[in-house]
């Protein structure tokens, strides 16, 4: 019974339906000057034996309505206005995409059949409102009177108790049209997706701008993550050796202070660009770091006060690597420097680099230490250093091995110097 009385009286109390209800009475209020204007041009331009024939007058006038009606919804501002308030009143059902301008002649052509639909339905429910509600009021006086005129049509009932169905069809008339008024909203919800929504040309574009937008974060994430990451990792080490020997060897305290502030610098100037990306801050932007292969001697001695050996050899010239593959390369060496403070700790590095041949071949080794603590437990390790260093190496094209062998971690990277030489980077 519950059921039954909710589905009767539901859209009676559903704040929903009656703002679709002024959604459709705008619609019926827009209508009204198409309608005016067919009324004052058609009398003024129609023959006479036309004008005698009255279906071919209708005719004419719902044409020039529909015509009218047509050529306003081609008007960039009436799609805005149109979807903003369609999505104000009927709700979340409405794409976000309604309210945008477009150039899409299909969207427009989509949006013309809504705005059409709109007032055409609008223009019923409003029809029905003004004349329904007035009609049964009035119906309330026919057991009394006897009496009840409709558009100017007098009509004549009995009165007294044999009168009283007339009220309360007047009654049930109301329900009735409160039902249509659901309906109508419902339908218009149903149908904004397909009318008011992307096409599928639009939705394409929308899904590349997507993917490029989530690539661009994920590689600014990258960046954050080796600059930043390696910073740190080597800021932790310094700060803890130099407390270790801030008494018995001053001098060496100060270089790693010195360091520790230099990496500090460094890492919150990737970190502001990386921020400053995120907020699309692009007006007076700074800079964007360039870190390259020139840079890798500074990198080097900054993890070599961290207290890590480090012996490098360097053969060609790495001054002629394009800038992608410098860029590309000095990064995966910081995030090797990396991995080996994180998990293997202060042991020996040794580090390759030869430019030549039309590729960079890049090779870091170091020994596995072991990963258990003072207790016994296997120490935390892992993340996405590698993942990162991959993707780096994938987008140029290049080939990376990464495991153990011999009871050394070894990354090897070979990169194409002829296939980016042009890119600018």
């Amino acid at each position: 019974m519950a059921g039954v009385l909710y589905t009767l009286f539901g859209p009676v109390i559903r704040p929903s339906t009656y703002r679709r209800w002024v959604y459709l009475i705008l619609g019926g209020a827009v209508l009204v000057p198409f309608v005016l204007l067919a009324a004052m041009v058609l009398p003024s331009v129609l023959p006479e034996p036309v004008a005698d024939q009255p279906l071919l007058v209708v005719a004419l006038t719902l044409a020039l309505v529909f015509g009218a009606m047509v050529l306003m919804s081609f008007i960039p501002a009436v799609r805005v206005i149109e979807g903003t308030a369609a999505r104000e009143l009927l709700g979340d059902g409405v794409p976000e995409h309604a309210t945008r301008r477009t150039p899409s002649w299909e969207s427009r052509w989509r949006s013309a059949g809504w705005f059409v639909l709109h007032l055409l339905v609008g223009g019923v429910v409003s029809v029905l409102t003004l004349a329904l509600p007035p009609t049964v009021v009035v119906s309330f006086a026919v057991p009394f009177t006897g009496r009840l005129n409709i558009l100017g049509i007098p009509l004549t009932f009995p009165t007294g108790w044999a009168g009283l169905w007339v009220p309360a069809v007047g009654l049930v008339s109301l329900l009735l049209l409160v039902h249509v008024v659901g309906a109508g909203g419902a339908l218009f919800c149903r149908l904004a997706p397909p009318l008011l929504g992307p096409t599928a040309a639009e939705r394409l574009v929308e899904l590349e701008r997507r993917t490029e937008q989530l690539a661009e974060r994920n590689r600014l994430a990258r960046e954050l993550h080796d600059s930043v990451g390696h910073a740190l990792s080597v800021v932790t080490i310094q700060a803890s050796a130099a407390g270790r020997v801030l008494d018995s060897d001053p001098e060496f305290a100060r270089k790693a202070l010195a360091a520790i502030e230099e990496s500090a610098r460094a890492a919150l100037a990737d970190l502001d660009h990386v921020l400053g990306l995120l907020r699309e801050e692009r007006r007076g932007q700074p800079a964007s770091p360039q870190w390259t292969l020139a840079d890798l001697p500074t990198l080097l001695d900054k993890t070599r006060i961290a207290g890590v050996d480090i012996e490098s050899t360097v053969e060609g010239r790495l001054a002629e690597v394009p800038p992608a593959v410098s860029r590309a390369a000095y990064r995966i060496v910081q995030e090797g420097l990396t991995n080996v403070l994180r998990h293997a700790g202060k042991v020996p590095v040794a580090l390759r680099l030869v430019a030549g041949d039309g590729r960079l071949e890049l090779d870091l080794s170091n020994p596995i230490a072991d990963r258990t603590d003072r207790g016994g437990r296997v120490r935390a390790g892992g993340g996405h250093g590698l993942s990162g260093m991959r993707e780096r190496v994938t987008v140029l094209r290049g080939q990376m091995t990464a495991g153990a062998h011999d009871g050394r971690w070894r990354v090897s990277v070979r990169i194409p110097l002829r296939s980016i030489t042009g890119t600018g980077g």
